[in-house]
Protein backbone atom coordinates (compact mmCIF):
# COMPACT_ATOMS: atom_id res chain seq x y z
CA UNK A 1 0.00 0.00 0.00
CA UNK A 2 1.29 3.50 -0.79
CA UNK A 3 2.18 6.07 1.85
CA UNK A 4 -0.81 8.17 0.78
CA UNK A 5 -3.19 5.20 1.11
CA UNK A 6 -1.72 4.21 4.47
CA UNK A 7 -2.05 7.75 5.78
CA UNK A 8 -5.63 8.03 4.45
CA UNK A 9 -6.50 4.83 6.32
CA UNK A 10 -4.94 6.10 9.52
CA UNK A 11 -6.62 9.51 9.28
CA UNK A 12 -10.02 7.91 8.64
CA UNK A 13 -9.75 6.22 12.04
CA UNK A 14 -9.13 9.44 13.99
CA UNK A 15 -12.07 11.12 15.63
CA UNK A 16 -12.50 14.85 16.09
CA UNK A 17 -15.21 17.32 17.02
CA UNK A 18 -17.64 18.51 14.37
CA UNK A 19 -18.55 22.19 14.26
CA UNK A 20 -20.82 24.39 12.20
CA UNK A 21 -19.16 27.49 10.82
CA UNK A 22 -21.35 30.44 9.82
CA UNK A 23 -20.53 33.76 8.23
CA UNK A 24 -22.10 36.70 6.42
CA UNK A 25 -21.03 39.27 3.86
CA UNK A 26 -22.73 41.63 1.43
CA UNK A 27 -26.21 40.65 2.67
CA UNK A 28 -25.58 36.92 2.18
CA UNK A 29 -25.51 34.31 5.00
CA UNK A 30 -23.75 30.96 4.80
CA UNK A 31 -22.91 28.02 7.02
CA UNK A 32 -21.60 24.49 6.80
CA UNK A 33 -20.52 21.49 8.84
CA UNK A 34 -16.74 21.49 9.32
CA UNK A 35 -14.38 18.78 10.50
CA UNK A 36 -11.07 20.56 9.86
CA UNK A 37 -10.45 23.09 12.66
CA UNK A 38 -8.13 23.57 15.64
CA UNK A 39 -6.65 26.02 18.09
CA UNK A 40 -3.51 27.48 16.52
CA UNK A 41 -2.00 29.73 19.21
CA UNK A 42 -2.30 30.45 22.93
CA UNK A 43 -0.95 33.99 23.09
CA UNK A 44 -2.39 35.59 21.14
CA UNK A 45 -5.34 33.23 21.08
CA UNK A 46 -5.97 32.11 17.48
CA UNK A 47 -8.09 29.41 15.87
CA UNK A 48 -7.89 27.78 12.42
CA UNK A 49 -10.94 26.88 10.34
CA UNK A 50 -10.53 25.18 6.97
CA UNK A 51 -13.32 25.58 4.41
CA UNK A 52 -13.66 23.55 1.22
CA UNK A 53 -13.35 25.60 -1.97
CA UNK A 54 -16.38 23.66 -3.28
CA UNK A 55 -18.55 25.04 -0.47
CA UNK A 56 -20.87 28.06 -0.67
CA UNK A 57 -19.70 29.09 2.82
CA UNK A 58 -16.16 29.44 1.50
CA UNK A 59 -17.29 31.89 -1.18
CA UNK A 60 -19.11 34.09 1.35
CA UNK A 61 -16.23 33.82 3.85
CA UNK A 62 -13.83 35.26 1.28
CA UNK A 63 -15.72 38.57 1.59
CA UNK A 64 -16.49 38.31 5.32
CA UNK A 65 -14.78 39.87 8.34
CA UNK A 66 -15.88 37.26 10.91
CA UNK A 67 -16.65 33.55 11.28
CA UNK A 68 -18.72 31.91 14.00
CA UNK A 69 -17.74 28.44 15.21
CA UNK A 70 -20.54 26.42 16.81
CA UNK A 71 -19.19 23.43 18.78
CA UNK A 72 -21.81 20.71 18.50
CA UNK A 73 -23.15 18.54 21.27
CA UNK A 74 -24.58 15.09 20.49
CA UNK A 75 -28.06 16.60 20.84
CA UNK A 76 -27.24 18.97 17.93
CA UNK A 77 -27.19 16.14 15.36
CA UNK A 78 -30.20 17.62 13.51
CA UNK A 79 -28.32 20.87 12.96
CA UNK A 80 -25.27 18.91 11.82
CA UNK A 81 -27.39 17.02 9.30
CA UNK A 82 -28.94 20.22 7.93
CA UNK A 83 -25.63 22.11 7.65
CA UNK A 84 -23.72 19.06 6.43
CA UNK A 85 -26.10 17.48 3.95
CA UNK A 86 -27.63 20.56 2.33
CA UNK A 87 -25.75 23.10 0.25
CA UNK A 88 -26.28 26.83 0.51
CA UNK A 89 -26.24 26.88 -3.29
CA UNK A 90 -29.72 25.29 -3.21
CA UNK A 91 -31.21 25.80 0.27
CA UNK A 92 -31.57 28.67 2.75
CA UNK A 93 -30.56 26.73 5.86
CA UNK A 94 -31.18 29.75 8.09
CA UNK A 95 -34.87 29.82 7.14
CA UNK A 96 -35.16 26.45 8.90
CA UNK A 97 -33.56 27.28 12.25
CA UNK A 98 -33.67 30.07 14.83
CA UNK A 99 -30.65 32.37 14.80
CA UNK A 100 -29.56 35.87 15.76
CA UNK A 101 -26.99 38.21 14.26
CA UNK A 102 -23.61 38.33 15.99
CA UNK A 103 -20.45 40.40 15.46
CA UNK A 104 -19.91 41.22 11.80
CA UNK A 105 -23.46 40.07 11.09
CA UNK A 106 -22.59 36.37 11.41
CA UNK A 107 -25.60 34.15 12.07
CA UNK A 108 -25.44 32.68 15.58
CA UNK A 109 -27.30 29.40 15.92
CA UNK A 110 -28.95 28.34 19.16
CA UNK A 111 -25.95 26.24 20.22
CA UNK A 112 -24.67 26.55 23.79
CA UNK A 113 -20.97 26.37 22.94
CA UNK A 114 -19.82 28.80 20.29
CA UNK A 115 -17.47 31.66 19.51
CA UNK A 116 -17.02 34.35 16.90
CA UNK A 117 -13.66 35.33 15.53
CA UNK A 118 -12.39 38.16 13.38
CA UNK A 119 -10.64 36.82 10.28
CA UNK A 120 -6.98 37.86 10.47
CA UNK A 121 -5.56 35.77 7.61
CA UNK A 122 -6.46 33.38 4.80
CA UNK A 123 -4.15 30.91 3.06
CA UNK A 124 -4.43 28.21 0.42
CA UNK A 125 -4.22 24.62 1.66
CA UNK A 126 -5.15 22.73 -1.51
CA UNK A 127 -8.84 21.89 -1.81
CA UNK A 128 -9.46 23.88 1.40
CA UNK A 129 -8.59 27.42 2.48
CA UNK A 130 -7.33 28.14 5.99
CA UNK A 131 -9.06 30.98 7.83
CA UNK A 132 -7.11 32.17 10.86
CA UNK A 133 -9.44 33.87 13.32
CA UNK A 134 -9.00 35.89 16.50
CA UNK A 135 -11.88 35.15 18.91
CA UNK A 136 -13.87 38.23 19.94
CA UNK A 137 -16.94 36.69 21.66
CA UNK A 138 -17.49 33.27 23.22
CA UNK A 139 -20.25 31.38 25.03
CA UNK A 140 -20.04 28.04 26.79
CA UNK A 141 -22.27 25.74 28.81
CA UNK A 142 -21.57 23.64 31.87
CA UNK A 143 -21.36 20.45 29.85
CA UNK A 144 -20.51 19.25 26.38
CA UNK A 145 -20.69 15.80 24.84
CA UNK A 146 -19.06 16.53 21.50
CA UNK A 147 -20.63 15.39 18.28
CA UNK A 148 -17.76 13.58 16.61
CA UNK A 149 -16.74 12.95 13.02
CA UNK A 150 -17.00 9.17 13.37
CA UNK A 151 -20.59 9.49 14.61
CA UNK A 152 -21.46 11.42 11.43
CA UNK A 153 -19.98 8.95 8.92
CA UNK A 154 -23.41 8.09 7.51
CA UNK A 155 -24.10 11.71 6.51
CA UNK A 156 -24.33 12.39 2.75
CA UNK A 157 -22.45 15.63 2.03
CA UNK A 158 -24.26 18.52 0.40
CA UNK A 159 -21.55 18.76 -2.28
CA UNK A 160 -18.79 16.56 -3.65
CA UNK A 161 -15.55 16.69 -1.61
Amino acid sequence: MSTEAELATLLSRLDHAMVIVTTAADGERAGCLVGFHTQASIDPLRYLVLLSVANATYRVALQADHLAVHVLDERDRGLAELFGSETGDDVDKFAQVPWTAGPGGVPLLEVANRFVGRIVDRSDAGDHVVFLIEPVVAATSDSLTQLSALSMRDLEPGHEP
